[in-house]
């Protein structure tokens, strides 16, 4: 069967296909090892035409100073386009990425169309802000009138946005990097994740299907080459992404020389603390959840389970017998929970972290092998540790696979403290009868969400989502997630 948006053959600039100079790259079904597509590369000329079309659409075309109305208008046809195509994008998610059907009802297919509702309800309340009147004696004339001033406050696009996607949920990031973008008036170029491109270039037939003006929207694939000149070069005013600690650290430091503003969404090793008088069959499966979801590759995973030590031993056994249930498999079975990881590296990655578990005497408690009875994709069994030491690697390092770890505790004091101390801040999660003192933990752990008793269950676009320390820098969704994407300017004049 031919995987739509896969006969896609070049890049998207200024509205039309252009092809790839780098050539061609197949393309992988985690879960068969088969080849869907040849994905085109872009090279650093293409990356240049789309540097150019998106600076061009910005100075010189109307859309920066469209009404907000208008632009709302524009993203709604885009919408349509993607409702449009849903049983094609959803069929393309699940050979490309690996994505499950239950994922594909939340975060990695809905979701994406409950962001960019937000995105539009949010986009409709944007407008000027009227300063205070204030009086001031006047400089040239103390003694006479004193002078009535104001001013508004204009809210401005930056200019040209870079939008840097990764390849776990990769429909839903470039919706989360583009639609705000081009709702405020900037202009975008989006460069995908080699692993997962036709996620990003299937955009382009959707914008040209809303008839998006042309060079609002730029879609260009490729390596690290053309990511660097994309970070680097002065025509781009903003960074969004969202993806390793180390790859943020190299944008932030090919930025600086241009004083770019950037927006960084980096890992986590989020905690989950389970208190002694917490519903011990939901944490646990909350527990299990986390470590089992997309393989275990999502940022905010809670994958540390700070387990009070009355109840540590039996929370370990159900998480256990939870986890056994769960089928691995292609995620084209609808029944299937766990699926691949994207690539062999990545699963080489989690055997890694494995061994290092084993080789500092956590406890292995399920997992940590592949399933015997697949022998093709990328998969790995969901795995959980005891007997976890806080300070070692596999408590500490991102794996972003199926691997969970447990660590007990005697007092919120002491639980408190093992959450934070990371260099991570991502989530985190308390589980207790006892709101109050959930309440409580919840406040003191340093991370940029946190979830009491389970939060909200699903994936929550008016909850801001970001991290702390290393976990990265500025918001994605929430409130304040398109004032990332707008400039202030200040225009003050006399009035009496």
């Amino acid at each position: 069967m031919i995987v739509p948006f896969t006969h896609i053959n070049g890049v998207f600039i200024a509205g039309e296909w252009h092809r790839p100079g780098a050539g061609f790259q197949p393309v992988l079904n985690p879960a068969t090892e088969h080849v869907i597509g040849e994905a085109p590369v872009a090279g650093p000329d293409e990356m240049e035409a789309a540097l150019a079309s998106a600076r061009h659409a910005f100075d010189h075309s109307p859309w920066p100073w469209l009404s907000v109305a208008e632009r709302i208008e524009a993203i709604k046809r885009f919408k349509a386009a993607i409702v449009n195509n849903e049983t094609r994008i959803k069929q393309l998610l699940i050979a490309e990425a690996g994505a499950t059907h239950m994922l594909l009802g939340s975060a990695q297919y809905n979701g994406a169309l409950e962001a960019i509702d937000y995105a539009i309800e949010l986009a409709t309340h944007l407008k000027p802000e009227a300063l205070p009147v204030e009086c001031k004696p006047n400089p040239f004339d103390p003694d006479g009138p004193a002078l009535l001033g104001s001013g508004t406050t204009w809210l401005e696009p930056y200019g040209v946005v870079a939008g840097i996607t990764p390849y776990n949920y990769p429909f839903l990031l470039n919706i989360n990097k583009a639609v705000p973008a081009l709702l405020t008036g900037n202009t975008v170029i989006l460069k995908p994740s080699p692993f997962t491109p036709y996620s990003a270039l299937l955009l382009g037939e959707l914008a040209i299907e809303a008839q998006l003006p042309a060079g609002v929207l730029n879609i260009v694939t490729g390596g690290p080459e053309v990511g660097s000149q994309l970070t680097q070069d002065p025509r781009v005013d903003l960074i969004t992404f969202t993806g390793s600690e180390q790859v943020g650290t190299a944008i932030l430091k090919q930025s600086a020389n241009t004083l770019k503003k950037v927006h960084l969404e980096l890992g986590g090793k989020s905690p989950l603390i389970v208190r002694a008088d917490a519903d011990l069959l939901k944490a646990a499966g909350t527990a299990a959840f986390n470590i089992s979801l997309h393989a275990g590759q999502g940022c905010a995973m809670l994958t540390r389970h700070l387990v009070h030590e009355s109840i540590r031993p039996a929370f370990v056994e159900t998480v256990k017998a939870i986890v056994g249930q769960l089928k691995i498999g292609d995620p084209a079975d609808p029944s299937v929970i766990v699926g691949p990881l994207i690539r062999a590296s990545a699963r080489t990655r989690t055997e890694q972290f494995v061994q290092q578990g084993l080789d500092a005497g956590a406890r292995l408690v399920c997992g940590g092998r592949r399933p015997a009875h697949l022998e093709r994709g990328f998969f790995y069994e969901p795995t959980l540790f005891d007997d976890v030491d806080n300070r070692s690697v596999l408590a500490q390092e991102e794996v972003f696979g199926p691997v969970g770890v447990v660590m007990g505790f005697e007092s919120d004091e002491q639980a408190i403290a093992l959450a934070n101390d990371s260099r991570f801040g991502l989530a985190g999660a308390v589980m207790s009868a006892d709101r109050e003192a959930a309440w409580q933990i919840a406040r003191r752990l340093r991370t940029g969400g946190v979830s009491i008793n389970g939060g909200t269950g699903d994936f929550f676009v008016k909850a801001p989502f970001g991290g702390y320390k290393h976990s990265g820098v500025g918001r994605e969704l929430g409130p304040g997630w398109l004032r990332e994407y707008l400039l202030e300017k200040a225009v003050t004049y006399p009035i009496g």
